[in-house]
């Protein structure tokens, strides 16, 4: 299913608009990658431009910087802690810009977007 992008037809105080042109391709969206935890799987999506952008589906390791040292290792998650994008994100372990996560070196936060770029960075939280 597409979402749409552009105008709703409605103005700020509820009144209705007319619409200069009908609705365009290029207005259409695609659903939110819901990234969660488990084997890798990554899609590559051709996007307007003929760029590309990597889906990550589910994902099972994440390229952790702990700042203090400013070492960057790639470790296992374990599970997803808390995300703020949503309640019912944190219930359902989907990974998302901001998330914290748990990993084998301690918790970290989720500073990418996974649903775009098709891995994790994150950074060790103290």
């Amino acid at each position: 299913m597409t979402t749409y992008q552009g105008k709703n037809g409605r103005k700020l105080t509820g009144a209705r608009l007319r619409a200069n042109s009908s609705k365009k391709k290029k207005e259409l969206g695609r659903a939110a990658t819901e990234t969660s935890i488990g084997e890798t799987r990554i899609k590559k999506l051709r996007v307007r431009g003929g760029n590309f952008k990597h889906r990550a589906y589910k994902v099972e390791t994440a390229n952790v910087v702990d700042v203090s040292s400013g070492k960057t290792t790639k470790v296992v998650i374990k599970d997803v802690e808390n995300n703020s994008a949503s309640r019912d994100y944190s219930r359902r372990r989907i990974i998302t810009k901001g998330a914290v996560i748990v990993t084998e070196l301690g918790n970290a936060v989720v500073t990418n977007k996974p649903g775009k770029e098709g891995y994790i960075n994150a950074t060790l939280v103290k």
